[in-house]
């Protein structure tokens, strides 16, 4: 029973690993001497066939398992190796694209480059070309300041002469004439003038111009040709004015001491004067004549601005009306208060000095001859460093 049970231990150890070429040789048959064994004792059979074909299959499935896993193993080896290949690929394929692209930037960085270059060349030519343009711009401003400066001066030249004649002329009209309105208006064209002048420094001289034109206008009276009319009316009405009586009422008897010895004094000596003669010796028409000529002076008197002689020539007119015509008469009080009027109303006794404004007016302008060139360093106008200095490289 135990002959048959030996072959099948090769059969098991076949089904344990595949076959091959060199397992399909036959094995040698190994003949074991024989030996002396024990008698077999007495046992009961077993059967032995079912375990070794169970153990056979066993060996059959999981040799097939392990030749199925290395089956997967190489078909995940070989498609893993086909996706590095296709990744591989696709990465050259976008390492020639990144190279193309490098190569492409790199002609566009010599482009701009290039253009760069340009652009510099350009940019210099340029600064050059502002540098120049701002030296012949500061050299016109030098130019237009020039002539500006030399154009102001000749200008405010000529209206400080202007000024200088008008206040010449007004001063010399009231020395002459004692034309003071005139003089007045002379004085306002020069003050005009003078305010066209571009340099504050004259403002001094104005001024004293006002100053003095306000002290002519004052000198002189407020209606020059209302007085002279008053006059011609106060002459026109001397020849209708009555004289005093003839016959000179007969004083009072007194009968005091003095007046007795006054009395008998008197029929031994008598004292008169001329201008108390009676009207019987006195000449009328010569009284009238000469209250006219007095009038007549003071209009002339008032025409010459001459205050003195017109407020005598008043005075002698009332003294005339005072001894020689009738006091009681309202004609000849009319004619006293209207002397006295026009006595409140004569210009000022005192002349007005004049001078003032022209020597301050000769003694600036003789300031700004001696220094033209630091007042025409003050009244230029400052470049400003941007501009005078031009764009920096």
């Amino acid at each position: 029973m135990s002959q048959p049970d030996e072959p099948t231990e090769p059969s098991a150890a076949a089904a344990r690993t595949p076959a091959s070429p060199r397992d399909m040789q036959p094995d040698p048959v190994i003949v074991d001497p024989p030996r002396s064994r024990p008698a077999p004792t007495a046992r009961a059979p077993q059967p032995r066939g079912g375990g070794t074909l169970a153990f056979a299959l066993i060996l059959s499935l999981l040799a097939l398992a392990a030749a199925a896993w290395v089956g997967w193993q190489q078909w995940q080896q070989q498609r893993g190796s086909t996706a590095d290949r296709q990744g591989v690929a696709a990465l050259q394929q976008r390492a020639e694209g990144i190279e193309s692209r490098l190569g492409g930037l790199a002609d566009q960085r010599a482009s701009l480059d290039q253009r760069m270059d340009d652009a510099a060349a350009v940019n210099r030519s340029l600064r050059e070309e502002l540098l120049g343009q701002n030296e012949r711009i500061r050299n016109l401003e030098d130019a237009v300041a020039k002539l500006a400066e030399k154009s102001l001066s000749g200008h405010d030249a000529m209206l400080l002469d202007e000024t200088d004649s008008l206040l010449r002329m007004g001063a010399e009209r009231y020395r002459l004439f004692h034309d003071a309105p005139a003089a007045a208006a002379a004085y306002g064209l020069a003050d005009q003038t003078l305010a066209a002048v571009n340099d504050g420094a004259f403002s001094g001289v104005r001024q004293d111009i006002q100053a003095e034109r306000e002290a002519l206008l004052k000198s002189q009276p407020t209606d020059q040709a209302g007085l002279l009319q008053q006059l011609q009316a106060l002459r026109g009405t001397i020849g209708e004015l009555p004289l005093k009586p003839l016959d000179t009422p007969a004083a009072a008897q007194a009968t005091d001491a003095w007046s007795r010895i006054r009395r008998a004094l008197g029929s031994v000596v008598s004292v008169r004067r001329d201008n108390g003669a009676p009207l019987a010796v006195a000449d009328a028409r010569f009284a009238r004549e000469l209250a006219a000529l007095d009038l007549a002076q003071a209009q002339a008197d008032l025409l010459a601005h001459d205050s003195v002689a017109y407020a005598a020539a008043l005075q002698r007119v009332d003294a005339s009306l005072a001894s020689q015509f009738d006091n009681d008469a309202s004609s000849v009080q009319q004619a006293r208060a209207a002397l006295k009027t026009l006595q409140e109303q004569r210009p000022a006794d005192s002349a007005v000095e004049l001078g003032a404004a022209l020597r301050e007016l000769r003694n600036l302008r003789a300031v700004h001859a001696l220094a033209p060139a630091s007042a025409r360093s003050a009244a230029k106008p400052a470049v400003p460093a941007a501009r005078r200095g031009g764009a920096q490289p």
